[in-house]
């Protein structure tokens, strides 16, 4: 398939974007990690003479997510919410106008990487399995692009973004005052969808993606011999009851023309296979469309697992923490995005009303704050997003770079 409106890549500029997507790709960093990332981005964007700044979301506030939440999550936190934000500034040369901005993340995933390439992880446990790698080049090629020519009014605000893989490091960087100081008006993110074929994009106005909330359980029994089940209150046992009993939110209180999900992932529970354990831990995610079906998951997600260990004669404490809102484009701003693909790919190769993903994704803070839209960008016949054999598909880089430059000339023209 060929594109007419893509930006002129020349082959020196193609490898220099593979070789800039690779290496990344070998060189993966968890959430709240990625220094060296965002030293590699800098480094980058000063050699282009691209006014930047560093160290964005940190200031040594709380983590969004508690310590004990990320390392559950299998997530070593670090000293503050990241720190390793990094904004760009580029200003067109026909005067002053509107500010705009573009997002792409940075950090890495734990998984143990399964792809047998040249560009394979060097870091055991750690990969980028969604495609994080390819979000930073394109937004590195726009860069590239945008501050050679400039042909646009206003300003543009690019953002490398640490710790979108539940540290929230886009509601770090707007507590960092990102949108207030430097003036932002609207904010416009991707993500590429394996499934998708390359050279197409997907969006709809409204929800997109789900709200993605956390679930920590803990259920107290009594615990001892396995051979004395009598004298104990078995918290396996309870715990398998309340997965089950879980199952029912969904199919049983939930309208059946909603959206939700309840999934519990680990369970943890003893350390021997004759004792009877006295305690037992459960973690999941809940996710939905709506305000009020996410007030019903929580709800109900606390009285099921109480009532239910109360009826094994155990007891439960469940956390549940809001984590990332809904993912919901602006109509006025999903119109304008779509209208923007339209002149990269042709508008038979854009899909305005594709169904809501149950995901989640941190950019919908950004939503929450400014008008903006969020898109979906094909990466072909792919494994899918946090799996161990997923890469992204690099013959979708030029077509991300041109969907930014077209959506800063057309938003700022001339």
């Amino acid at each position: 398939m060929q594109w007419d409106q893509l930006v002129r890549v020349t082959p020196e500029l193609d490898a220099w974007l593979r070789e800039t997507r690779r290496n990344l790709h070998m060189h993966p960093e968890l959430s709240l990690q990625e220094t060296n990332t965002a030293r590699l981005v800098a480094g980058h964007l000063r050699e282009l003479g691209i006014e930047h700044r560093t160290g964005l979301g940190g200031d040594g506030r709380p983590l969004f997510m508690s310590p004990e939440a990320l390392r559950a999550a299998g997530i070593q936190p670090g000293p503050t919410t990241g720190g390793n934000g990094i904004l760009a500034i580029i200003r067109g040369e026909r005067g002053p106008g509107r500010t705009v901005l573009l997002r792409a993340d940075m950090d890495a995933l734990p998984i143990d990487e399964q792809n047998d390439v040249p560009y394979r992880s060097t870091r055991p446990g750690v990969m980028h399995a969604c495609g994080h790698d390819g979000h930073t080049t394109m937004l590195l090629g726009a860069a590239r692009y945008l501050c050679e020519t400039r042909n646009f009014d206003g300003t543009v605000v690019l953002i490398f973004q640490p710790a979108e893989e539940g540290g929230a490091g886009a509601k770090a960087m707007i507590e960092d005052g990102l949108l207030d100081r430097f003036g932002i008006q609207e904010v416009y993110g991707i993500h590429n969808q394996p499934g998708l074929p390359v050279g197409q994009f997907a969006l709809r106005p409204g929800p997109l993606m789900a709200s993605s909330d956390r679930v920590y359980i803990t259920i107290d029994g009594v615990g001892g011999h396995a051979a004395k089940p009598h004298q104990c209150v078995d918290t396996v046992l309870v715990g398998s009851h309340v997965i089950t009993a879980l199952q029912s939110i969904v199919s049983r209180n939930v309208d059946p023309l909603e959206s939700g999900v309840v999934s519990i992932c680990m369970f943890h529970a003893g350390d021997a296979q004759n004792v009877i354990p006295a305690q037992a831990k459960l973690t999941g995610t809940a996710r939905s469309l709506k305000p009020e079906v996410r007030d019903l998951l929580e709800k109900r997600i606390k009285e099921v697992v109480q009532s239910t260990a109360t009826a094994f004669g155990a007891t439960a404490e469940v956390i549940y923490r809001r984590d990332y809102p809904v993912t919901r484009n602006h109509e006025k701003q999903a119109k304008f995005a779509a209208a923007v693909a339209a002149q990269v790919v042709g508008e038979e190769n854009v899909d305005f009303s594709v169904p809501p993903v149950m995901g989640g994704e941190d950019f919908s803070f950004l939503l929450e704050a400014r008008p903006g839209a969020f898109i979906f960008l094909g990466n072909g016949d792919s494994a899918g997003l946090h799996h161990p054999a997923y890469d992204f598909n690099d013959e979708a880089i030029p077509v991300g770079v041109s969907y930014w430059v077209r959506l800063v000339e057309t938003a700022m023209p001339v």
